[in-house]
């Protein structure tokens, strides 16, 4: 029977540079490696995959992506490369595979995590994917989203082989795991908290691989069955190593790969039926957006963050939701409405109860309202320069709260919201004053956003580099940023 192209392995292939041919052989040679010596793929058979939309047998999908993962230098799964067999048949699913099917979700970060491990391990750094827009995830997320969750599948007794989901064998590099009990999910939600402490303190390229590996094993649980509380339990877990993986690939600048786990995250936490981390989840990828210029598309991801969020929503999250869609507005330059949406967070703040919130709101302090305030009117301060003492006041608030909490990079994050205020407000003396304290604790962190800001402030400094002073601040500044980024300033 006569099928469609399959333009995602079309696109991708021609990105290698390889010839039909040798793609053919390097199947034939790793599938030979895992022991699969009946592989005999030809030419003609990979020009029936790209133009006719075949879709070949395991395990060529898995071979296909492992090789088109370490060609490309970045993840690269069966469905990005249009080799899953049920995809076509699944109404109302985007172009970009969201939303799978509630089965698969488990497979899905066990093989993306198995893919982004290889890469890790081969020192290679994902480049080249294109972010999806705000309003791609939104149309795809919507109605999944925003209803109610699909009725669990009929348990399978726990622990027995026949029980794990056929899918799960997605990697190549897949850790057997097993069904877990109460003390292993006891144990893993303690790893979530070092892991997060670690990233809140010094930045996330340093464990970025722990998180992964660790989400790489969860999503190994999670294709066994087990009961209904523990399995809950395990999708919260998975959901919050995922925002981690995310925000930390975020940090590294893997930007693609960031936004893919925290479409994972969206998925894990819907599993769970906790809509608010699914909210929140969400947010952080409106905050990558706003980080990378694309304030519109965080927009899109905000609505759908606040709608999709639920009423047992509690006012500290909305507060923190509030501060990113305030960040969003504030970089189109929406003076009004930025100052009303970050009025209605400080009473959201306000009117938090002291009821104990989830383990992941823990960090979202008035420490960190104030510092997000610095960080949205220093941002509005660029195209309303009204706006800068108010900058200067919330990041010095959040400095004197910040003392009490040992959080070195976002004590470095409100220095540098405070100097760029001071800058913009014309204020050098005081401004370079805070920007050496800012570069003082960047030298331990490893941060590329914070590398990014400190690019935002040294544009800030042009004006003044005739000042001996700020001229060789300008100087200490492209020494901070490692050789390997020196090019952005």
């Amino acid at each position: 029977m006569s099928r469609e192209p399959n333009t995602r392995l079309a696109d991708l292939f021609a990105l290698t540079g390889w010839s039909k041919g040798e793609l053919a052989r390097m199947v034939n040679r790793r599938g030979a490696a895992l022991g699969q010596q009946q592989l005999s793929t030809d030419t003609s058979r990979v020009r029936r995959w790209i133009e006719q939309g075949e879709i070949p047998r395991d395990p060529v999908p898995r071979v296909l992506a492992a090789l088109f993962t370490e060609r490309l230098g970045r993840v690269v799964t069966i469905d990005d490369l249009g080799l899953e067999r049920h995809r076509r048949s699944r109404p109302g699913a985007s172009d970009n595979g969201m939303p799978w099917r509630p089965e698969q979700t488990a497979a899905v970060l066990t093989e993306f995590t198995g893919m982004d491990l290889m890469l890790n391990r081969r020192g290679l750094m994902g480049a080249g994917a294109a972010l999806a827009t705000g309003s791609v995830i939104t149309d795809s997320l919507h109605g999944w989203l925003t209803g109610e969750p699909a009725a669990p599948a009929v348990p399978r007794p726990a622990g027995r082989r026949g029980s794990v989901l056929p899918a799960a064998e997605s990697s190549l590099d897949l850790y057997e795991a097993g069904p877990v009990g109460t003390d292993e999910v006891e144990a893993l939600e303690r790893s979530v908290e070092v892991f997060r402490a670690w990233d809140a303190s010094r930045g996330g390229g340093l464990q970025r691989k722990a998180v992964i590996g660790q989400l790489n094993e969860v999503g190994g649980m999670l294709t066994f069955r087990h009961p209904r509380e523990l399995e809950k339990r395990l999708w919260i877990v998975a959901a919050n190593l995922a925002v981690l993986a995310g925000w930390m690939s975020h940090d590294v600048g893997l930007e693609p790969t960031a936004q893919r786990y925290f479409v994972i995250a969206v998925h894990a936490a819907r599993e769970a039926g906790d809509k608010p981390r699914a909210g929140e989840a969400l947010s952080r990828a409106a905050r990558q957006m706003v980080h990378l210029g694309r304030a519109d598309d965080a927009l899109d991801l905000m609505r759908l963050a606040r709608s999709g969020s639920g009423e047992q929503t509690l006012p500290r999250t909305r507060a923190m939701l509030q501060t990113i869609e305030a960040w969003a507005q504030a970089s189109l330059g929406r003076s009004q409405a930025t100052r009303r949406v970050l009025g209605e967070a400080e009473e959201l703040f306000t009117a938090d109860r002291g009821e104990p919130g989830p383990s992941w709101m823990q960090l979202f302090t008035e420490a960190e309202l104030h510092g997000m305030e610095a960080l949205v009117y220093r941002t509005l301060a660029e195209h309303d320069p009204k706006a800068a003492p108010l900058a200067q006041r919330h990041a010095r608030m959040a400095l004197h709260l910040r003392a009490k909490e040992g959080m070195e990079r976002s004590t470095a994050f409100d220095r540098i919201s405070l100097a760029s205020a001071y800058w913009i407000a014309g204020q050098p003396d005081e401004a370079a004053v805070q920007a050496k304290l800012a570069l003082a604790l960047i030298r331990d962190t490893s941060s590329h956003r914070t590398w990014d800001r400190l690019r935002e402030m040294y544009r800030l400094t042009q004006r003044y580099k005739g000042l001996p002073e700020v001229a060789d601040l300008r100087e200490q500044i492209r020494l901070a940023v490692p050789q390997q980024r020196r090019q952005i300033v």
